[in-house]
């Protein structure tokens, strides 16, 4: 039977006090009272109960024990119901029965089954409430109302219809909100890469189903609780984790807080990667505070340093690759389109690359900071993933400029360098995987093994990775000695060479299999070079494979954005899409293309039942 209650309760989205003008009516002599309406056989409704979850609520207790709920969110017209179980500790932890996954601006219709016990006895209860939800509401760039202008659904096949993606993108600048902030004493570092970003959910028709609220969590004007949110990651706990500038933080998906620190004093400017680790740990792709280098200089880093922290916040390890690996190591930095370099976009240089005598002169005026350089105080590396290898205690990064994705070991010696040949000089020769083909024979590649078969190839083949995004180790298919590595391979600088037309270029999501013990490495998939430029990615981006559906998940974050090389003027605009794959599949099971997000960053799926169960 369906309960009956005052919609402007939740139209309202607080707990509404009942205004009166005698005191005893809310309590005193005459006893306690109500000071808010009950919508069903519980208590109250609390929307949005922390201030960071808009499309969250808790169906309040209302002093009743509480056991074995489960809740029922309906679909729209089209989609697939939401439900979940919750277990004793978060009814305990929310006072409630905790909400999430509601649409945006909708009357939602939210079925809920529990146990109330009162007085000794258990009652088994079903009810129904409706519960209304604001539009998405966010600081913008002035661009949309929302987080994107359109989206288009192009595929799902029915096995994915309940998939739920995490999106987290990067919209821009924002006059008045996020000043650039230049670091000094000593120079550099990367704190004036300062844009608003957002994060949030969709379902598999593109409708929101959950945001948080990052103008109440940031403070744009405050140089430490500031910067773009990255590095999103769903913890065994099912809560999230995440950092921005000079913080990390944890929340749940109820907007609660687990914890929300500033970066240890030796280290700063978080950005692109948090993992975390089995042990309870987590790996932060940071910079030095403040590095001497060789020639005296004092500088901070940029995008060079990985620290482990405990869960109290303490730093057990950390790895320096300007002390690993080679920092001055230029064949890459000279080949990058200078008009795409991570999320620095500007047109004007659009197709440029630097010299040699370019990086001279850089060395000579002490220029550092988050330039395209060689050195540390410069951007020589860009790691922009850590994956933690628990097989053999070591850690995978995706490092852009080297293009190569790297494993080193706890002792910070390199175990082997999944790229390109060229340029990697001395102790690394020996790290250097030799691709092979399926049967194990030996491919030769050209151009100081920059160019494989598979280099602009329509027909398939080998290819390296290159200007890469992610580089995930795929857990439950790997074993020690032999490694299954998902990458985006952006395919920027490809064949260490710019092409002669902006059109050319592609972007791939790629699988490889590396034997570590022989040394070889195996592409077993590949997407997107039939795609071409339509779905060429030149910065950022994803791929990662998803157990729960034996699948590859796949986030081509800016497709869409070309280049007019000789006029430097874009004449594309990002178009994110979303493409999930049965394991071994050609053709994606689910597409789906967002327009008018600005930069995307990354999306994977989320699983809200992870969030609540216990």
């Amino acid at each position: 039977m369906k309960s009956k209650f005052l919609t402007s309760v939740l139209v309202a989205g607080t707990l509404l006090s009942v205004g009166t003008t005698s005191a005893l009516a809310l309590g005193g002599p005459s006893g306690a009272a109500l000071d808010y309406p009950v919508a069903g056989k519980l208590g109250g409704v609390h929307m949005d109960p922390y201030g960071l979850s808009p499309l969250s609520a808790v169906i309040m207790d209302g002093g009743y024990v509480i056991e074995n709920a489960k809740v029922t969110i309906q679909p729209k017209k089209g989609g697939v119901a939401l439900s979940y179980k919750v277990g004793i500790q978060n009814l305990r932890t929310y006072g409630g029965i905790p909400v999430v996954g509601l649409y945006a601006n909708y009357n939602n219709t939210v079925d809920v089954e529990y146990t109330r016990v009162h007085n000794g006895k258990k009652e088994q209860i079903k009810e129904s409430y409706k519960i209304y939800t604001s539009p998405y509401s966010q600081i913008s760039t002035g661009r949309s109302a929302g987080p994107y202008s359109e989206v288009k659904v192009h595929k799902v096949d029915p096995e994915f219809k309940d998939r739920m993606y995490l999106v987290n993108n990067v919209v821009g600048k924002a006059a008045g909100r996020n000043s650039a902030y230049v670091w000094n004493n000593p120079t550099g570092g990367a704190a004036e890469w300062n844009y608003l970003s957002n994060a949030f959910v969709v379902d598999t028709q593109g409708e929101i189903r959950w945001y948080i609220n990052a103008d109440k969590l940031l403070e744009y004007n405050n140089i430490f609780n500031t910067g773009i949110m990255m590095g999103f990651r769903q913890n065994s706990d099912g809560a999230l984790s995440w950092g921005f500038g000079q913080r990390y933080v944890k929340y749940d998906f109820m907007g609660r807080e687990i914890f929300n620190r500033q970066l240890p004093l030796g280290y700063q400017d978080f950005s692109h990667s948090m993992d975390n680790m089995k042990n309870g740990n987590y790996l932060l792709r940071v910079a030095s505070s403040n590095y001497k280098r060789p020639d005296d200089k004092n500088v901070r880093t940029v995008r060079d340093v990985i620290i482990e922290v405990d869960p109290s916040g303490k730093v057990v390890d950390e790895w320096r690759l300007f002390d690993i690996l080679d920092p001055y190591r230029s064949d890459v930095i000279k080949v990058l389109d200078q008009g795409a370099v991570c999320l620095n976009v500007d047109e004007k240089h659009a197709g440029q690359t630097l010299s040699a005598e370019d990086l001279a002169k850089m060395d000579e005026s002490s220029a550092f900071g988050d330039i395209a350089g060689t050195g540390p105080g410069r951007n020589w590396v860009h790691v922009n993933s850590v994956d933690y290898d628990a097989n053999d205690d070591s850690i995978v990064i995706s490092s852009r400029h080297q293009n190569a994705a790297i494993k080193i070991g706890r002792d910070k010696e390199v175990k082997w360098i999944l790229g390109a040949h060229k340029g990697w000089k001395g102790k690394f020769k020996d790290k250097l995987l030799q691709p092979v083909d399926s049967k194990g024979n030996k491919i030769v590649c050209e151009d100081e093994y920059t160019k494989c078969p598979g280099y602009m190839s329509d027909k398939g083949g080998f290819d390296w990775t290159y200007t890469q995004h992610t580089a995930f180790v795929i857990d439950s298919k790997s074993k020690k000695d032999l490694t299954y590595l998902a990458v985006f391979d952006n395919g920027d600088s490809r064949g260490f060479e710019q092409p002669a037309l902006a059109s050319m270029k592609y972007s791939r999501g790629v699988i490889y299999k590396i034997d570590e013990k022989k040394m070889t490495v195996e592409q077993i998939w590949e997407y997107g070079k039939n795609r071409g430029s339509e779905w060429y990615s030149p910065i950022t981006s994803l791929t990662e494979y998803q157990d729960d559906k034996d699948s590859i998940m796949v986030y081509s974050a800016t497709a869409g954005m070309q280049y007019n090389l000789s006029g430097g003027k874009m004449i594309g605009s990002p178009r994110p899409e979303i493409d999930e794959f049965k394991w071994g599949a050609t053709e994606p099971s689910v597409q789906i293309q967002f327009f008018g997000t600005g930069s995307a960053y990354q999306s994977f799926p989320i699983n809200f039942q992870t969030a609540f169960e216990k």
